[in-house]
Order: structure tokens, then sequence, then C-alpha cells
């Protein structure tokens, strides 16, 4: 409290309850424990408790000569003893020429104390003059003329406080009013506006309403290292949003969480800070933008080029919209955040569309083999290239005639491959017209050409993170070569139409029944794109020389087809199981999948007779000479008896060695195990077959 407002409400007091409670707070104003006031009577020469303070009077002749001399002289110290104690304690008395006497206890109060207590006293004296019977008519005088002199010096301090008072009050309405009229201006202009819009006007609006000649809103980047601008107000106009290190600015105490003002001088303590020279920037005063939870997301800074003394009505109204812009700010991240969160769904939508999609139309169509079926040696050897090359990301290149089952060895490589999470994406090269093969592999946009009405996505993104199985490559045109071997190099490409590289990550296996080096030759096939297929070769062998997998094929085949057809066909005859040997396939495993379906339809009983019409007609000679020789085995023979048939020819080949890398189990790919559990069903030991 201040001395006036101590005035004011000791002048209050009438209650004697009340005044014991006022002796201690002025005791406190004033430093000291405690505060006992006493009325002088002279006609009686000894000091009265005032009425309404504490009665205790100290005794004693250190007391009575100490306050004697306050009486005298107006104002004395030394240390006495406490009335309800021992010890000594300081006390400091000070007296009127009316008689008056407080005495302060404990502490050490400085002059401007005492003499507060001296223009205090009359006013706790005041009251209880009247009420002490000891007090003479000629004292009682003397008192009340004290008084009218001293209840004017407290008319005129009470006016002058009054005044004081009406001065800092009309003060503070004015600094009130300057602050609500910059926030109802700033409000104005924010709020109808949200997001980028929203901190262009907040930054114009503050900078007029501050009086200022820069403004700017930053959010936080790089982990609070650096700062960007979402909204610069540059004197004029608005400026170029920039990034810039907060390290060497005076926004570094700003994103740690802190309020920082620099009223001038700002480009001394911070000189590393060249756009604060840049601007001609004096002053700066920063605040934090923080969200719901109080993290720290930007700042709102103004800057002057003049100094900016602290202005509490302008910090008032910076805190309450540095409130507002970091809701903003934290409401524009999340639409942010949103807005990439739906884009990246729409994105893996339409891929998941284009997948499936294709994986519709691959539905659609009937896949030629469901596993690879056979242990010929030349399969084997095959095989074991497909599990050392499947692991890498190297282009394959498949060589094999028509019908040899290359596209079953390609999904053989893509299954075994770390990519076989992803999809196999397949591509005729050669069923696909010159001037649509390149729209199919890299896609194309709206409007790349007539007809081309809405994007279509080409097969190469389809197949990102996958494989691309491109059949009959050698059927490629010239000018989509040289696309085809950019993406084989870069792994990136345009779409037909657009502008736009699209950047894949794709293994490319190829295949081919023709020789591409003489395709290289001929001028048909560009030699780089040759080199750049041909890293992996592998050859698929022809069903002529694998001989030795056809009655697996037939068995095979005749149940897949026997249940597709709803037909009980159960055994094949000797003789036609040695025209399917016999026969030199030109059309390889397709040809007898085909062969094999028409005999199954047109079979009338459960075992599988083969008419020699359903053989190509060049095929008779060379199966009469097998056919015309007496068989020594039955007309007809259950499909037990074709595979009992089928392992002693292996085991007569391997020498009756079943174990082994040139072992009947090896060749038949079975476990040497399972090889002599079936050796016993069917009834097979070596004593009883040994050859001449």
């Amino acid at each position: 409290m201040t001395e006036p407002e101590i005035v004011d409400y000791l002048v209050r007091l009438t209650e004697p309850t009340l005044r014991r409670e006022a002796a201690r707070d002025l005791a406190l104003y004033l430093g000291a424990k405690d505060l006992i006031c006493f009325v002088h009577d002279p006609e009686i020469g000894v000091l009265l408790p005032a009425p309404g303070f504490p009665q205790t009077v100290p005794r004693g002749r250190l007391w009575r000569a100490f306050l004697s001399q306050c009486v005298g002289s107006g104002a004395h110290q030394g240390e006495l003893p406490l009335p309800d104690t021992e010890t000594m304690d300081r006390a400091v008395g000070v007296g009127l020429s009316d008689g008056s006497v407080a005495v302060l206890i404990g502490g050490a109060p400085d002059a401007e104390s005492v003499e507060s207590l001296r223009r205090l006293l009359p006013l706790v004296t005041a009251e209880f003059r009247a009420e002490s019977g000891a007090m003479t008519a000629g004292s009682q005088a003397a008192l009340d003329r004290k008084a009218a002199t001293e209840a004017q010096v407290l008319t005129d301090a009470l006016s002058a406080a009054r005044h004081n008072f009406q001065r800092l009050a009309s003060r503070e309405a004015a600094r009130r009013r300057e602050a609500e009229e910059m926030a109802l201006h700033i409000i104005e202009g924010t709020a109808s506006v949200t997001g980028k819009d929203f901190f262009n006007s907040l930054v114009c609006h503050l900078a007029f309403a501050l009086q200022v000649q820069f403004a700017f809103v930053a959010e936080c980047r790089d982990n609070k290292r650096k700062a960007r601008m979402l909204a610069f107000w540059k004197g004029r106009g608005h400026g170029e949003n920039a990034e810039y290190d907060v390290a060497a600015t005076p926004c570094r105490r700003v994103v740690e969480g802190q309020i920082s003002h620099y009223p001038r001088d700002v480009q001394d303590i911070f000189p590393d800070d060249r756009d604060l020279v840049d601007l001609g920037a004096q002053s700066y005063l920063g605040l934090p933008l923080s969200t719901a939870s109080g993290q720290v997301i930007g700042h709102l800074a103004v800057l002057d080029d003049k100094p900016m003394p602290e202005r509490p009505q302008s910090l008032a109204v910076l805190k309450i919209f540095a409130a507002r812009a970091g809701a903003e700010l934290e409401r524009h991240q999340a639409e942010l955040n949103l807005r990439a969160a739906l884009a990246e769904v729409e994105r893996l939508k339409n891929r998941l569309q284009a997948e499936n999609l294709y994986l519709q139309e691959e539905i659609r169509q009937e896949h030629d083999f469901e596993e690879i079926v056979g242990s010929s040696p030349a399969l084997m050897d095959l095989l074991a290239q497909v599990e050392r090359a499947a692991p890498t990301d190297s282009t394959v290149l498949l060589y094999g005639e028509t019908g040899t089952g290359k596209e079953l060895v390609a999904r053989a490589l893509h299954d075994r491959s770390k990519r076989r999470g992803r999809p196999l994406v397949k591509v005729n090269c050669g069923a696909i017209s010159a001037g649509l093969v390149e729209s199919e592999l890299f896609g194309h946009v709206k409007g790349a050409f007539t007809g081309a009405i809405e994007r279509r996505t080409g097969r190469f993104e389809l197949a990102n993170g996958g494989t691309l199985f491109l059949d009959e490559v050698g059927e490629l045109p010239l000018e989509t070569q040289v696309k085809l071997l950019r993406v084989l190099q870069e792994q990136e490409f345009e779409p037909l139409g657009s502008s736009r590289t699209v950047r894949v990550d794709v293994r490319v296996i190829a295949a081919t029944n023709r020789n591409l080096a003489e395709a290289v030759a001929a001028g048909r096939l560009r030699c780089d794109l040759f080199y750049r297929l041909n890293v992996l070769p592998l050859t698929v062998p022809p069903l002529r020389e694998r001989r030795s997998d056809i009655p697996q094929l037939v068995t095979y085949f005749l149940s897949r087809f026997a249940t597709k057809f709803g037909k009980k066909v159960a055994s094949v005859t000797q003789a036609t199981m040695d025209q399917l040997v016999a026969y030199p396939w030109p059309g390889n495993i397709r040809e007898l999948q085909n062969v094999l379906e028409r005999a199954v339809v047109l079979s009338r009983g459960p075992t599988l007779v083969l008419g020699r019409d359903l053989l190509p007609a060049h095929a008779a000679a060379a199966v009469a000479a097998p056919s015309a020789r007496p068989s020594q085995q039955p007309a007809h023979v259950t499909l037990e008896e074709v595979e009992r048939g089928h392992i002693l020819s292996v085991l007569a080949t391997a020498g009756w060695v079943i174990e082994g890398p040139h072992g009947a189990a090896k060749i038949l790919n079975l476990h040497p195990n399972t090889m002599r559990s079936r050796m016993s069903k069917l009834g097979i030991r070596r004593e009883t077959h040994e050859m001449p």
C-alpha cells in the first residue's frame, strides 16, 4: 500500500477493535514488529495507553526514561527490554508537540519510515483524545488546534492523492481504450478469413494497429532449427515468404517458448542476422504460437525501424492474437496433413483399382499351368538355374519354342524373388498393335491421342515394386525399344502425352521364341537393348527333349480335364502312351494339352484311347513303327501300371541307383525314402527285374 492509501485506510477507522489491526498493519508497513500508541497527560505527567490499541504499558526506568525523551525531543532510538520478555530489542519512539507518542518495537526503520510515522501519528491518536478522561480542557483545546492543523494537512494529502488517482485512472482508461481499439481493428480484419488468408490479414492489421514497420508469422521446421514464414508484412505490402535458420536470430528464444523483446539495438545483439540489417530493424518483439497441448509450432513477431518501448497494451493484444494464430496454425497444419493423407489414399485407391482391373483381366484368362510338372534332367537343370537367378533383380531373358512354358518359368522366378508380395504383370508384345504398344507399356494421359478419353496407367507403373514379364519381346517396334531401353537403364519414363517423369522400381523378365542375335543383325532389334535384356539368359527345353516327363504330364492333364468335364477317365492304354511318347510334339506342352483335352472330350469309357486321327497326319509314319510292333503289354493298362512301368524305365536308366545326383529318385524329383516306399507299394524289386 502507498502512504495515501494508508491515510485513507486510517481515516475510516472508527471502531476501537479495528485500531488494533491498524496498528499491526502500520507496523508492518514501517518495518517493525509492533506499534504501541500513548497519549501524554501533562497535568499528571503520565503516558496513558491509547484506547483500542495494545493496553500493555512497558514498565521500568529504561522505558520511562525512553518515553520522556520521546516527549521532549520528538524522536528517540534505543535498545529496551520488552514487557513480556527479558531480551533486548530495538525500539523507535516518535512524539508530537501535543504529547502523543508512538513506539515502534523491533526492526530498524529508516528516516523515511520515521517521518511517515510522524505524519500518520495524528490520525491514529486524534479520535481517542476525546475518549481519554485524563485530558484537561487546556490540553484539549491545544489538541483541537493541532488536530485542525493536521486535518488540513490530511485534507491536502487526500486531495493530492485523489488527483493522482484520477490522473492514473484516466491514463489507465486511455490505455485500455487504445488496446480495445487495436484488438477491434485486428478482429475486424481477420474475422472472416482462415488459413493463409488469415495470416496475411493478421500481419497487415497488426503492423497498422501497433504502428510498426514489419510483422510476420512463421511455423517451426526441421525440429525447430528452422522457421518458414507463412505471411510477412514489409512496410507497404506483403513480402516474400522465406525459410531461415533461427540459431543466430532473435527468434531463437521464441521457438523455445519464451516471449522475446528487444526494445532497441537488436542488430548489435544479433550481428550475424543479416536480414535485420537489410530491413533496417532496430527493435523486435516475438511471441510463441502453441497448440492446445502446449507444443510450440511457430511464432508471431513484429519489428520496427525505431525503438519499441515496452507497452503493456501492445503485449496484451499480441498475446490474444498469438493464441488465435496458434489455433489457426494448428488447424492449418492438420488440414494439410489431412489433405496429404487423402491424396495418398486416393493414389493408393487408384493404384489398387488399376491392379484389380488387371487381375480381373488375368482371372478371365485361363493359366496354361498351375505348377511345373516333370523330373527330366533338362528340366531339373533349368529349375536349378531359376533358383539361383530368382533372388536377384537382374533382367532375365527366356529362350524357348512356342508352348514350352516360358510364362510358367517367369512366374517361378517371380514367386521365388523378394518381389513376390507385388504383382507379376504380363504383356504379350506380339499381341498389341504397333500404335498401341507404347500406351500399353507406359500409359497415357487424357487427350494424348484420338480416343484417349481418360487417363490410363501403363503396365510399367502397375508393376512398380514387382515384376514385368515381356513375352515375345522381339516383336516390339523400334521406336518403343528406345523407351524400353531408358526404363531398363534409368528406371523412369514419361507417359504418352505427358511431360511428367514417372520413376518405377521394376524387374523385367523377357521371353522370345526367336533368335534375337539374328534380329539384331537384321536391324529389327537394337543391339544396346539386346545387351540390356541378355543379362541372365535361360533356355526352356522343348518337350521332345523331355520325353521322360510325358507320362507325368499325361497323368496331370488327364486328371485336370476329367474333373473339368465331369468324366471318369482313370487310365490310359499302353498303346496310347507309346504314341504320346513317340510323337515329336512340335507345339510342345501346349500341343500335348490340347490333344489330351480333345481325347478326354471324345472318350467313351474310363480308359483313354487315342485314335490316330487325334494326331497330325505327318506323325502317323513316326508312330507307326512302334505301334505296329506286337505289344507285350495288355491292350488296356491302369494308371498304376503306367506309373510302375515308368519307374522301372527310370531305374534301368539309372542302373538301379536310387540315391545320389544321378539316382532314380533325383531324376523323378522324389525323396529317396518316398521312392523306396513307392517301389514297395508297386512290388518293384531289383532281383525280379534284372535287365539281360
